[in-house]
């Protein structure tokens, strides 16, 4: 008997086929502004959305390793299906945001808007093109012999077809809803990412000349995004996954009486849906209604991308065009699976999920004393958390021991992300209901994440916590909690700093680091900073924390300096980062500055990289490498050598432009020896990885590293307990 699994939340980006449509809509290869003779690999800088195509590709990359299994491979699969999706969302959406009010943007490769967007839509079809290819050249072929196979409605038993006919009028008939588009009917809104078909009809008996198009009518029949993505059969030892607008498309007849259906094509789009809030000191409020509109204003934005079958209708084609203003370069042909991210349903189903590899268990932090009760184990000792390699569970064991312990008395902290089911806003809530004084700024402005924080923000204030919705335009983003507590006749404070969210979902998934401490010279620091951003204080000076927008930049910039002043004067001098994005402009000149002075710089950049290493007379002592595998890399790590004495901090920025002026940042400087020595390790151990590397070379492209000699996997080798506490590494 067949039966319909749960439906996933992430959805799949389909899978083009190459078809004759596809030749119209094929893009010129090559990055080249033509009108404006500008070779984009000339400039010094990398473009900053060019250079998120090729992290993504380097995620699209996971599918050709020998070590993954199939599921594995979907998984990755959906996951560049999701980045794109967001992607263009978010970077494309702003771009038309300028295109579409005449505003100029010129990009880090010197490109106008105009051309840029050609360059950037040539970008993404080449990267559609490469993924369904491998989809369909080297992942299909394995499905049967892994026990599934992903099946069209021809493939199907006419004892099958009864089975979906029937799910369809019980099920699916009752969800949909035809909107017909004509003079009469205002063209309706359709939902971006859902699956839409297009559907031309004629009424025959309106008029003499039925085969004029004044008579034809077309109309629009959304799938619903709560119905699960595939219709599955169980053959005995062979799952059948039909894809549910299968099932739509052979029975849409039924919606439509008394008329002929001419063309029923499936299209999926992307709309814009970046938007910014304005600065105001309107009440709080106020200010959730905004972003509860501007949340809704994102299924109305306007239409970026097209996703279509081959051999689209012209005449629907045509309409859409001209009601969206696309062309040709917006509009993507699609000939297998609409949405690649419908893959979750076929990778978490009971049947397969445990055919992913289980994380390793996660080993215990250094000089962490489970024995003893957590804040003395934090007095005794700063704690440095690497995740996942070291359990998110002391930071959720600390709140909610702070949440019953009589003695605690009050709470603050900033969230940016939280998991379903937060552990944390449980705790938050008992240490409410336990009367002991909550002070918590939600970030309501973390994209995509707004409406849940909404609703987590309100469940405190209702329970008497005192809840920030931000401040104003700025986001913060940064990662501080800080726990009072009175022990004796004195006040004692416990402080967690970190790179990554209070979410233990993510923290499975993401490497962060985090620090727990009762250090004064920290504690200090973070109450100083809470009372800036929930009151009306400047900080005269902190003294281990530094923050954004005021300060991180200028500071970074002076380190940055010191280690170029140290090379010239023939000290020993050397640069290491570790961060998700580099793209700020000013860090980048002065990494530059620094290379020509002589310093070695080595970085390790997740993501976006702006900088462009290895370039004579520029950066050639510029190294920069991407770590992409199993964990999301997250951590942000910043070493100066500073002639052997090296300053390391950590902390939520990223080096990008909107961390430095946009973002309520923070990062923090390491003052703890055995700590250091630790993230040194931590930093050498990413530069010594051969299993998961890309290296940059200076035209832009990445080279994935190849083992010689000892193979080190990063997302192996700290879940061994003899790495944790490992001899002090150098990195200079």
């Amino acid at each position: 008997m067949g039966s319909v699994s749960d439906g996933v939340k992430t959805f799949f980006k389909n899978l083009l086929d190459f078809s004759p449509l596809e030749s119209e809509f094929t893009y010129n290869p090559s990055i080249k502004d033509q009108k404006s003779d500008i070779d984009i690999e000339k400039s010094d800088i990398i473009s900053r959305d060019l250079s998120w195509m090729k992290f993504n590709e380097r995620v699209l990359d996971q599918v050709n390793r020998e070590d993954l299994n199939i599921f594995e491979k979907l998984k990755f699969l959906a996951i560049t299906a999701s980045n794109l999706d967001e992607f263009m969302t978010v970077r494309l959406g702003s771009l038309y945001n300028y295109i579409d009010y005449d505003k100029e943007r010129i990009d880090y490769s010197g490109l106008r808007e105009g051309p840029f967007r050609k360059a950037l839509l040539n970008n993404i079809k080449r990267f559609i093109d490469e993924r369904n290819r491998l989809f369909r050249q080297n992942l299909k072929p394995q499905f049967e012999e892994n026990g599934f196979r992903i099946i069209k409605y021809e493939d199907l038993t006419e004892k099958q077809k009864e089975e979906v006919a029937e799910y369809f009028d019980n099920t699916i008939y009752p969800m949909l809803t035809p909107m017909v588009c004509d003079n009469t009917h205002v063209f309706p809104v359709l939902l971006p990412r859902n699956l839409i078909f297009g559907v031309v009809s004629i009424d025959h008996q309106t008029t003499l000349f039925p085969e004029t198009e004044d008579n034809k009518k077309l109309s629009f029949v959304q799938i619903p995004g709560n119905l699960p993505k595939f219709y599955e059969f169980d053959n005995d030892d062979l799952y059948a996954f039909l894809p549910i607008e299968e099932i739509v498309k052979n029975e849409i007849s039924k919606l439509y009486k008394n008329v002929t259906i001419e063309s029923v094509d499936l299209f999926r789009i992307i709309r814009n849906g970046d938007f910014t809030i304005d600065e105001n000191d309107d009440a709080d409020s106020d200010f959730v209604d905004e972003i509860r509109e501007k949340i809704r204003g994102r299924q109305a934005g306007r239409v970026v991308s097209l996703i279509v079958e081959n051999n689209p209708s012209q005449y629907v084609l045509s309409i859409l065009k001209k009601k969206w203003d696309i062309d040709k370069y917006n509009i993507h042909v699609n000939n297998e699976l609409m949405d690649y991210t419908r893959l979750w349903q076929i990778v978490n189903h009971q049947e397969f999920k445990t055919k992913l590899p289980a994380s390793p268990q996660s080993v215990q932090p250094h000089n962490f004393n489970r024995e003893i009760n957590i804040f003395d184990a934090i007095k005794e000792n700063d704690i440095l958390l690497h995740h996942p390699y070291n359990s998110f569970d002391p930071v959720l064991q600390l709140l909610e021991k702070a949440a019953e312990d009589p003695n605690v008395l009050s709470i603050k902290l900033t969230i940016y992300r939280l998991a379903k089911n937060s552990r944390i806003t449980a705790a938050l809530l008992k240490a409410a209901e336990n009367g002991k004084h909550i002070s918590a700024l939600f970030e309501i402005k973390a994209r995509f994440d707004e409406e849940n924080n909404i609703r987590e923000a309100e469940k405190l204030q209702k329970a008497g916590c005192f809840v920030i919705y931000g401040i104003g335009w700025l986001k913060t983003h940064t990662k501080l909690m800080l726990i009072v507590r009175k022990e004796g006749p004195k006040v004692v404070q416990y402080a967690h700093l970190a790179s990554g969210n209070y979410n233990e979902d993510t923290s499975k998934l993401y490497t962060d680091v985090g620090l727990l401490t009762a250090n004064q010279d920290y504690t200090k620091d973070i109450a100083e900073f809470f009372n800036v951003i929930t009151g009306h204080s400047q900080p005269s000076g902190y003294k281990n924390l530094i923050t954004s927008p005021k300060d991180m930049r200028d500071a970074l910039v002076q380190k940055i300096r010191q280690e170029a002043e140290n090379a010239q004067n023939g000290y020993p001098a050397g640069i290491c980062f570790k961060v998700n994005s580099l793209e700020d402009r000013e860090i980048i000149d002065e990494l530059y500055a620094a290379s020509q002075a002589g310093v070695k710089v080595n970085l390790i950049v997740r993501g976006i990289c702006c900088l462009r290493p290895g370039r004579p007379g520029l950066s050639e002592n510029i190294t920069v490498r991407s770590i992409v595998g199993n964990f999301l890399e997250h951590a942000r790590i910043l070493y100066f050598h500073n002639g052997g004495r090296p300053h390391i901090f950590g902390g939520s920025a990223d080096l990008m432009v909107r961390s430095f002026d946009k973002r309520i940042e923070s990062i923090f400087e390491f003052i703890n020896q055995d700590i250091k020595n630790q993230l040194i390790h931590i930093l050498k151990i990413n530069l010594d990885d051969n299993t998961n590397a890309y290296e940059l070379q200076q035209n832009g492209e990445y080279l994935k590293v190849k083992p010689e000699g000892e193979v080190v996997n990063l997302h192996k080798y700290f879940f061994r307990k003899d790495k944790q506490n490992s001899d002090i590494s150098t990195l200079f």
